[in-house]
């Protein structure tokens, strides 16, 4: 509607301005007695030399149209009203037509590369890998949305000096039966044991220096270990990512790269950009640090391997975007890996974006596996499923497949606690915030959802037409909400930000709920489908909102 009433307005002003110059002039006013949408005439009075005031009288009078029900002109401001029937039976049409593909994109061809959970072997997974994990995982299908092919990577840390530690840990406090037994539980124990003690010995991180100096120069013993370490983990992280319902298109993590970061160094030499500094091996930015690209002794970095993740990604994929879903803490890493492509002449590096995110906290303080002060995730989901269990047996015990919309409910419960909050902002970890089941929740919006679900088998709806031939006034707030679910999710994904839909359902929900509460739904008449068909179209949008969020919507609770 926005889009339409720009036309009518650039119609009016001839050749100076164009629909999109209006359209992002055009705001929403905070109250409903100011109309639906307004124009300032600000920017006008600048080109045209006149008072906005006048302006905005001059230009009222050629503002109409078959959805504008009436033109208030106040001060400078064009309050337009629309024709609120004519207005919820287009939106009503549009949603019911198209259904879960409301706000869907055609198909474009292109691809978009998401790299995230990414969680390190042999340490179990935390609530500190959540973040990336759900974000990722939303950010994926919100780009299917909006028309692209999302290739999912999991860029596994299953290199690196920390197994070295591990190695040199296993040897000296490790016992067979007990990790094949437990083998994440275990290994983090002497893993915490191996920093402890190095505290203490230093000579303890040189023999982990020289464990991984052996398991890159293809030691047996250090491979065969470190091979036993990936498969135990991996088995745990896949009974994780199917809880969540998350996947992947590729596990091809740090050790994937080993056989193709010479050929990195040596385009970098090639090319002229490496310098030595310090016996390392360095490329120097502008008004940046220098990128360390190899050590004293040779050994590669981390930006050594990210360098070729992204060449070998562009070949394999030709990505219109490659997104890294990673920490705010990586922001100058990754600002160095794109200045480095983009003085290695690769163009695709315009298209690399870093998606950072905040932490998550425990008593305001970064998790830390190493020190043992952590969550698991595994813990967290299986109190949230249980607190959801009980709140089932109190309000609907009977309840067919409890266990299953409990499941639901509980995991729903940890991804929306985590998707509702702006992507930077540090999260502080409570299960009590999490487990609550009324307010800024997962388990409000799904309960919504199966609210209105019991409304329409109670009240006998078959959808059969939609036309709608009565709007309450009450209701008018909600459908402007759902008019609005395509420009959503188009934001959500320019900004990279899943909390713009987060909120958005949120908004809708409520905005439903006060509707409800102020309005008899079964009552028997023709009013009755009329309003059936709002409740119905309000589902379509929260269930679609809720998938692309990772989140599943049971139709009972």
């Amino acid at each position: 509607m926005k889009t339409k009433l720009a036309k009518i307005i650039s119609l009016a002003l001839g050749e100076n301005y164009s629909v999109t110059e209006i359209e992002s002039l055009i705001e929403t006013p905070k109250h409903a007695g100011l109309g639906d949408l307004a124009f300032p005439c600000f920017t006008l009075a600048k080109k045209y030399k006149q008072p906005p005031s006048l302006i905005a009288k001059e230009l009222a009078e050629k503002i109409h149209g078959d959805f504008i029900d009436e033109v208030r002109v106040e001060n400078a401001y064009i309050n337009v009203f629309f024709n609120q029937l004519q207005f919820a039976e287009e939106v009503i049409k549009n949603v019911f037509s198209q259904k879960e593909h409301y706000g869907e994109k055609p198909k474009n061809g292109q691809k978009v590369v998401l790299d995230f959970s990414s969680p390190n072997i042999a340490k179990p997974f935390s609530m500190g890998h959540l973040r990336s994990t759900v974000i990722g995982n939303a950010l994926a299908n919100i780009s299917e949305k909006q028309g692209y092919n999302a290739i999912r990577i999991n860029h596994l840390g299953d290199w690196g000096t920390q197994f070295g530690k591990l190695i040199v840990a296993y040897k000296l406090w490790g016992n067979k039966e007990a990790i094949e037994q437990n083998p994440i539980e275990e290994l983090l124990k002497i893993y915490v044991k191996f920093h402890e003690e190095a505290e203490h010995n230093a000579d303890l991180n040189e023999q982990a220096r020289q464990a991984f100096k052996d398991l890159e120069g293809g030691n047996i013993e250090a491979a065969s270990l470190w091979e036993w370490f990936l498969g135990a983990s991996l088995k745990e992280f896949e009974q994780i990512y199917k809880v969540l319902g998350v996947s992947f298109d590729s596990f091809n993590g740090e050790a994937f790269y080993n056989d193709k970061m010479q050929s990195v160094v040596g385009e970098l030499t090639a090319k002229g950009l490496l310098e030595e500094s310090e016996g390392a091996m360095v490329v120097k930015l502008d008004n940046m640090t220098p990128c360390l690209i190899t050590k004293k002794d040779g050994a590669t970095l981390y930006a050594t391997r990210d360098l070729a993740a992204a060449i070998y990604r562009h070949k394999e994929y030709s990505p219109a975007k490659l997104f890294y879903i990673v920490g705010n803490e990586q922001s100058l890493h990754f600002k160095q890996l794109f200045a480095v492509l983009k003085k290695m002449g690769y163009e695709f590096a315009e298209h690399c974006e870093h998606i950072p995110f905040g932490m998550m906290l425990k008593d305001g303080k970064k998790m830390s596996t190493r020190k043992g002060k952590v969550v698991l995730l595994a813990d967290v989901l299986t109190e949230t499923i249980e607190a959801a269990k009980k709140n089932i047996e109190e309000k609907n015990p009977n309840l067919e497949k409890k266990d299953e919309v409990a499941n639901d409910v509980g995991i729903g419960a940890v991804i929306f606690n985590d998707l509702k909050n702006d992507r930077m902002n540090d999260i502080e970890f409570s299960i009590e915030k999490m487990v609550n089941f009324e307010g800024e929740t997962g388990p409000y919006l799904q309960y919504t959802n199966a609210r209105i679900h019991t409304l329409l088998t109670k009240g006998n709806f078959a959808l059969q037409e939609d036309t709608l031939n009565n709007l309450d006034e009450e209701a008018w707030g909600t459908i402007k909400f759902m008019e609005s679910f395509p420009i959503v999710i188009e934001a959500a994904f320019t900004l990279a930000s899943p909390a713009i839909i987060a909120k958005y359902s949120l908004s809708l929900a409520r905005s439903f709920n006060k509707y409800y509460a102020n309005t008899k739904f079964l009552t028997n008449d023709p009013l009755q489908t009329e309003r059936l068909k709002i409740a119905y179209a309000v589902s379509i949008i929260l269930e679609e909102s809720l998938r692309l969020l990772g989140i599943k919507a049971p139709k009972e609770m």
